[in-house]
């Protein structure tokens, strides 16, 4: 399991934005896992608890505190750092967030992602880059049929708006910058939503909103119940983003190419992960017993009602997919909950840093059981036999 990722990772100083936060935490724990030298630059942890501090990262990587709207000191970082590789996840990732604080949202989302490609791009070291945005990218016309990436982006509120942004600063940085034979640089944006996994707090979520109803023993109250999502576990779209990050790195394709990953991706389950709130929470209750009240306001910000990806592409050229079902991702989540809550009645980080890792065990073992490329032997990415560029 040490080869993950062609073991691309091993050695490699990682530069992640927004380490602080749900995913950035899930992302560094298995970058540290695969041998990287993982350096964070983000604001304060989010929430209270926060899994950063559950997992005791702070004391295991090197934490860069720093806002991604100050470019100077971004840019510093980049500098003194100089990263093989960069995730950038540090966002304003609230949608009802964005109604309240428009302002902060696009400064953060767009102006962010600007001030990162640009750090980078002065920077001109070899690195690749991977900027993370959302499903909400796409102007969400209702459709019952999936959104490629070639769809048109847009954005009802706020955050989607502000995401849609961000994906076209990619797309100019890419053409006007990083495209040429030779680039030193390698730029791709990855978009997936609806992540699910233990150590996510973030208001105004389901599955957080869920769990704190449930360790207090009231019900679980639901807005939104008929909303349509394809949930999947945290681990899924990371697998994609750490497969995607390390395929950048294959010297045999020129940039230009149709198969080369320096594009825009979606990372998503399957269609039969599609099930509406109500049927989430069912799914959470049959694990942890509880009961949901139905809360709708007619007056509540607008929210996107279905939205679905399509990840033929991220199949085909990259030969990702996920490895486990609705059913297991809830039950992962629900299993993670519990079992921090029990080791935090001794306030101990080994236990919940062991359990996390455990549960990326578990996932890389059932990916490979599954022949994944990402995970097996010999490394493939597509239907391209790959090696990877070391430098």
């Amino acid at each position: 399991m040490n080869q993950a990722f062609g073991d691309w990772y091993r050695g490699k100083r990682v530069l992640v934005t927004g380490h602080t936060g749900f995913k950035g935490s899930w992302l560094a724990e298995w970058l540290l896992m695969l041998g990287a030298e993982v350096v964070g630059y983000s604001l304060p942890p989010p929430t209270s608890p926060a899994l950063f501090v559950q997992l005791g990262l702070e004391g295991r990587l090197r934490h860069m505190p720093g806002d991604v709207r100050h470019q100077a000191a971004l840019a510093m970082a980049v500098q003194e750092t100089k990263p093989a590789c960069v995730f950038h996840l540090a966002a304003q990732p609230i949608a009802r967030t964005s109604y309240a604080q428009p302002v902060e949202t696009y400064a953060t989302n767009v102006m962010g992602t600007v001030n990162l490609l640009e750090a980078v791009r002065q920077a001109n070291r070899d690195c690749v880059v991977v900027v993370i945005t959302t499903d909400k990218c796409y102007e969400n016309r209702e459709w019952v049929h999936s959104y490629r990436e070639e769809d048109a982006v847009g954005g009802h509120d706020p955050y989607s708006s502000s995401k849609a942004c961000a994906e076209l600063v990619v797309s100019a940085y890419r053409r006007s910058f990083f495209s040429a034979p030779g680039s030193r640089i390698r730029l791709a944006s990855a978009r997936a939503g609806n992540a699910i996994g233990g150590g996510d707090w973030a208001a105004d979520r389901i599955v957080p909103d869920c769990i704190r109803a449930l360790q207090r023993g009231d019900p679980i109250v639901v807005r939104n119940q008929h909303a349509t999502r394809s949930w999947q576990h945290v681990l899924e779209p990371l697998s994609g983003y750490l497969w995607l990050g390390a395929c950048l790195a294959r010297p045999e394709l020129a940039p230009g190419d149709s198969r080369h990953p320096a594009a825009a991706f979606n990372f998503g389950p399957g269609a039969t992960a599609n099930r509406s709130v109500a049927g989430l929470v069912g799914e959470i209750l049959r694990h942890w017993p509880g009961r949901w009240e139905n809360r709708s306001d007619p007056n509540a910000v607008h929210e996107a009602g279905l939205l679905n990806l399509a990840t033929d592409k991220a199949y085909h050229l990259l030969g990702w997919r996920t490895a486990w079902d609705f059913a297991t991702s809830v039950e992962q989540t629900v299993k993670w909950y519990r079992a921090a809550a029990e080791a935090s009645r001794g306030d101990d980080t080994g236990l919940t840093q062991a359990l996390t890792r455990d549960q990326i065990a578990s996932y890389q073992a059932d990916a490979l059981a599954q022949g994944l490329p990402w995970v097996s032997a010999p490394v493939i990415c597509g239907s391209i036999p790959i090696r990877f560029d070391r430098r």
